[in-house]
Parts: C-alpha cells; sequence; structure tokens
C-alpha cells in the first residue's frame, strides 16, 4: 500500500524532521547549528502562512535572509540546513521527491573573491591582551579566555566547552587535548606558556578545579556556570572596543593564523591546529594565493645525472 504524499507538512512533523535532521549529525556544534537554522527557517515559514517547502519558498528565505545582512557564508549555511530537512521529509514521504530537485536548484548566495576578515597586527594583539581589568575576577577571566583564542586559535564554542581535563602535558608542552571541532574531527592544539598561565591565575583565584574552566561571574565575583558561546562573543567585542577595534571572536582565531604564518610555523601545522579539513580553507584565513614562481618542488635538490 503506497503512502500519500503530503504537499504541506504540518509543523509537527516538521518538528519531528529536524529532530531526525540534528539527530543525524556526529558533531554536537553541528546539532546546535541546524537546531538553530532550521527553527529560525520554521519560525519564518510559519510567518508566511506555511507556504509548502517548494522552490519558490526556499528562494523565497533566501531574500529574506539577504535582507538581515547576513554574510553570505552564513546564508550558505542556513540553506544547507533548509535543504537538508527538505531531503529528510522527502525520505519520510511527507512531500513528493521532485520537489527536492526544485529545491536543490535554489542557488546560494556568490562570495566574491578571498574573504578575509579581520585579524589583529602583533601590536594590537597585545593591546587587545592587557585590555581587561586583571584586579578583578571577571578581568582575570576575561584575559584567559583572550590569551586561549589568540594563542591556540580556538573557536568560541571550543572555548566555552572547555574542561579541565583538556588540559594536558604532552611532549613537555601543555596542549588543549581530544578536542572535538566541526565535522566531528578530534584534534589536541599545543597552547603558549602564557596562555596556561593566563588559565591559571584565573581558575586559582575563581577557586575552581573541576568541570568547566569559563565561567560567568556574577555580582559580588561569586562563580556561576559556564559560559555560553555567545557570551564569548560579548566578551571579545567588549574588550575589542575597549581598545578601540572592531572584530568579533572568529576574528581571534584569524589573527592567530597570521601570527603564526608570520611568525615563521608552517602551513600544515596551522591548519591542524585549526581543525580545518581543507588547507584550502587555511589559505583563505591567510589570504594566501599559490606562488608558482617559488614552487616548494625548488628546494628539492635532486639532479640527472
Amino acid at each position: 500500500m503506497e503512502t500519500d504524499i503530503i504537499p504541506t507538512p504540518t509543523r509537527a512533523q516538521l518538528d519531528r524532521i529536524v529532530s531526525l535532521v540534528t539527530d543525524g549529525l556526529d558533531s554536537p556544534n553541528s546539532k546546535v547549528m541546524y537546531k538553530k537554522a532550521l527553527d529560525d527557517f520554521l519560525s519564518w515559514y510559519q510567518d508566511q502562512g506555511n507556504p509548502g517547502l517548494i522552490k519558490a519558498t526556499i528562494q523565497a528565505y533566501k531574500v529574506h535572509l539577504q535582507g538581515l545582512d547576513y554574510a553570505p557564508a552564513t546564508i550558505n549555511q542556513k540553506l544547507t540546513a533548509v535543504r537538508r530537512l527538505v531531503a529528510e521529509a522527502v525520505d519520510n514521504q511527507l512531500i513528493d521527491p521532485l520537489v527536492l530537485v526544485g529545491v536543490q536548484r535554489v542557488k546560494g548566495v556568490k562570495i566574491s573573491g578571498e574573504r578575509l576578515g579581520n585579524w589583529l597586527t602583533l601590536k594590537e594583539a597585545q593591546k587587545l591582551l592587557e585590555t581587561p581589568d586583571i584586579t578583578s575576577l571577571k578581568g582575570l577571566r576575561d584575559r584567559a579566555v583572550l590569551a586561549v583564542m589568540l594563542g591556540g586559535g580556538l573557536r568560541r564554542s571550543e572555548v566555552a566547552g572547555l574542561h579541565f581535563s583538556h588540559i594536558q602535558q604532552r611532549d613537555g608542552r601543555w596542549v588543549v587535548s581530544d578536542l572535538t571541532g566541526k565535522g566531528g574531527r578530534v584534534r589536541s592544539v599545543p597552547i603558549p606558556a602564557w596562555a596556561k598561565q593566563a588559565i591559571d591565575e584565573w581558575t586559582t583565584s575563581a577557586n575552581i578545579s573541576d568541570s568547566f574552566i569559563f565561567r560567568s561571574v556574577n555580582k559580588g565575583e561569586r562563580v556561576g556556570n559556564s559560559l555560553t558561546s555567545q557570551a564569548i562573543q560579548d566578551l571579545v567585542k567588549e574588550h575589542a572596543k575597549q581598545a578601540g577595534f572592531t572584530l568579533s571572536a572568529h576574528d581571534l582565531r584569524r589573527t592567530f593564523a597570521h601570527l603564526a604564518r608570520k611568525g615563521g610555523a608552517e602551513l600544515e601545522q596551522i591548519q591542524l591546529t585549526l581543525g580545518h579539513a581543507s588547507i584550502k580553507t587555511t589559505e583563505r584565513y591567510l589570504g594566501m594565493k599559490q606562488n608558482i614562481s617559488c614552487a616548494p618542488c625548488d628546494v628539492i635538490r635532486l639532479h640527472l645525472e
């Protein structure tokens, strides 16, 4: 017996499909990202009167996102989540498979040129690191957050999720070990001694030694729950503004990459530290392009007899 095709799924059915989409993801960060993207879409979708998961609807949503002044990469990320929602609805026989063909033809937003973002010079990064008032508990915490991001290139979600168990010694140096990033990829991130020192000064003053490292500081300097990813973003923007800069938490990740490269770090090692699946992503962070006139093969001193 064939299952009837439902042209316009109910909100309850769509909520179930959202759960199926997120349950199929491995990375906790991806689950959160997709859930937020799809909740935003369904809220807009409901405001439009549930017009159906068709190409015209997804195209209209793309225009809506562009009107909100999102970055092209963010819009494309949200559209990817919506396409996955539609595909899952097809797999569960809620909509006609031909609808998916049309939805997949909705093009993403073109990213013109290399999107380099913002980053700080060494002098500017030092100024930012010295901005927090370390006579206060909050200032010690904020300096430690900035130190880990500038010294290790961690994502804000990774900083928010840091546990004491992540900080270990390997090969005679401190690392953030077994860190799970995008796509479920696990890596270890070396951190400089000054970043470890900043962590120690914060945790000692806060009198904490287990579970989450970075936590809220309430009035009266009482330590509360773990910081959220958004709190990390707000913290960075607050101190950047004090230092006279305009930048986001992700720009500190770019700053790490630029300072490491200028300091002589190998591109492949920067890629591994950042947890990029493709070295092309690392190159975009650095604004690099292939230089054929000065190629790696030039230093391989073989010859034919």
